[in-house]
């Protein structure tokens, strides 16, 4: 465990941050849902970041008062639209803090934090929750009753990272445009993914994928992970010229209030404004009607430099033109029905276009159907319910939309892969059917969970928590331990053809257990091959795929 942070781990942790924040760059530029990308979010964090991280490269000792001095001021030199910015300011906040450091505990993190996070508030003029903001803000609050409970810096990281992602994932309903797209803020994942990289750098482990979700919320996987805004439904641009620009060289009579006075004349000529730093340098970021005037203003406290200003009512313009292209249907595509996040990444590596979360108690509907439909660009949907219970709900949907639907009658998860391997985008519709009904007829599927009731059935008497193993409709196997339903169950369903035996474990089985389980009944059905592989799924502790 990590009690104490040394500057030379402090550094390490800061060059890690960086190439974690660019490894995940395009992803968070993805989250980007405003009429126009005020510069990419990813992309101006990264570059922002880079530039701190620049700075600790040429700083020539691991003093903390000398590697927090680099990263504040190459942060705010290099600091790229509003996102860039803000994280600048956390940076500033938290070098104040640990510049005073000659080794840094969990109790000097978190205070580090909060100043962040304050500091980042009060550079921003009218802060506006459901972004980075909130996030930063709220990590900082959890962080100090956290570090009082953790003293290791793992377990600190791990819980602040959860509570940041428990924060990030109620954005939506605090800023509409978001909801409405579907997504997380940015700047707030981004903020996450540099956290993320502080944990890798003492762990060498990831918390955070470089490919989350796009919809962190929702409950439909989409194989195309980059997100696209309705932009047409977005608010409209009050204001059209996104300005930056810094201020150096300041006059001799130029004093701190004429900063103030600078920050409060922009605020008449627009929005979103930033405008932090001190006599040394001033950063300036405002979206206004009148970049002139903004940039006159600025001249009479010094000189002016890195002149940015980007014409957001153009953008727009050109990133409607580019929506309202809209690709052309392709022939066919697949929405299929199942349970559980292994299950999920598995149909969308058969090039699956939707999966909804659904199957044994808890079977989606026929609107719920449609709507994953009506979200494939295709003109042909083959449907794969695997659950007999959901096969009248998908035949219902064909009524329900106007595109053409295919029902293909899967009763089970194992079915339905098999189809889709069949699945050929090459032949014609009525040739994919009779390849998917054949397929799927060949494959066997065996289910392990726990009965919830007494009963006597399918000449068993089964009692509340035994294990039951059965097929699609008969128990065929019971026992008080797991493994040994399983071994029944194969015993009962495998015969001299069959050649592969697949082991889809569910949430509640760890994946230690499920492959000594494969490596149990590889060595007494040696004339079969056996896989464990992660279904993720409820309720069923395995799904038994044989063929």
């Amino acid at each position: 465990m990590i009690k104490t942070i040394s500057g030379a781990m402090f550094r390490k942790m800061v060059l890690t941050a960086s190439s974690v924040l660019d490894e995940n760059r395009k992803y968070i530029d993805s989250l980007n849902v405003f009429p126009v990308p005020d510069g990419d979010t990813g992309t101006n964090m990264n570059l922002t970041f880079k530039s701190a991280t620049k700075e600790v490269n040429e700083c020539l000792n691991n003093n903390f008062d000398s590697l927090g001095e680099a990263i504040s001021k190459g942060a705010l030199r290099g600091a790229r639209g509003n996102s860039g910015v803000i994280l600048s300011q956390i940076l500033k906040g938290m070098s104040t803090v640990i510049v005073q450091c000659t080794e840094l505990k969990t109790k000097d993190f978190a205070k580090a934090l909060k100043e962040g996070a304050d500091i980042a508030y009060k550079a921003v003029t009218k802060p506006k929750e459901g972004t980075i903001l909130t996030v930063v803000r709220v990590m900082a609050e959890e962080a100090l009753p956290l570090s009082k409970k953790h003293q290791d810096f793992e377990t600190f990281f791990q819980a602040l990272i959860e509570k940041g992602e428990e924060i990030l994932m109620q954005t939506p309903e605090m800023l509409p445009v978001l909801k409405k797209a579907g997504v997380v803020d940015a700047g707030g994942r981004g903020l996450i993914v540099i956290f993320s990289g502080f944990y890798k750098a003492l762990t060498n482990e990831d918390i955070l994928t470089s490919t989350p979700e796009a919809t962190d919320t929702a409950s439909t996987y989409e194989k195309d992970k980059d997100f696209h805004a309705n932009l047409v439904d977005l608010a409209e641009i009050q204001f059209g010229y996104c300005t930056e620009y810094m201020v150096i060289n300041m006059h001799k009579k130029t004093t701190q209030s004429d900063i103030d006075k600078l920050r409060e004349r922009l605020v008449e000529l627009g929005d979103s404004v930033i405008c932090i730093g001190d006599l040394h340098l001033v950063k300036v970021h405002v979206h206004t009607n009148e970049p002139h005037k903004a940039l006159g203003y600025a001249l009479e406290l010094g000189e002016i430099t890195n002149i940015k200003i980007e014409n957001m009512l153009e953008q727009n313009r050109q990133l409607l033109k580019e929506k309202t292209q809209k690709e052309p249907p392709k022939p066919m595509g697949m929405v299929s029905i199942a349970a559980g996040d292994g299950f999920a990444l598995l149909f969308k590596d058969l090039t699956v276009d939707y999966i909804i979360q659904g199957g044994q108690t808890m079977n989606p509907s026929a609107s719920d159907i449609v709507e994953a439909v009506e979200k494939v660009n295709a003109e042909t949907v083959f449907v794969f319910p695997n659950n007999k219970n959901i096969i009248l709900a998908a035949e219902q949907a064909r009524a329900l939309t106007k595109k053409n639907v295919v029902v293909v009658p899967t009763r089970s998860v194992p079915e339905g892969i098999s189809a889709c391997l069949a699945f050929n985008p090459e032949v014609s519709i009525e040739e994919n059917v009779e390849a998917m009904t054949a397929s799927m007829g060949s494959v066997k599927t065996g289910n392990v969970t726990y009965a919830v009731r007494d009963t006597h059935i399918d000449d068993f008497d089964v009692s509340v928590g035994e294990i039951i193993g059965l097929d699609n409709s008969t128990i065929l196997a019971k026992g008080k331990e797991i493994p040994e339903t399983v071994d029944g169950l194969v015993e009962k369903l495998i015969d001299e053809d069959t050649v592969n035996v697949t082991l889809f474990y569910g949430q509640e089985v760890n994946e230690e257990d499920a492959i000594k389980l494969q490596e149990t009944l590889q060595r007494k059905y040696p004339q079969c091959e056996f896989n464990a592989v992660s279904g993720g799924q409820p309720v069923y502790y395995y799904i038994l795929s044989i063929e």
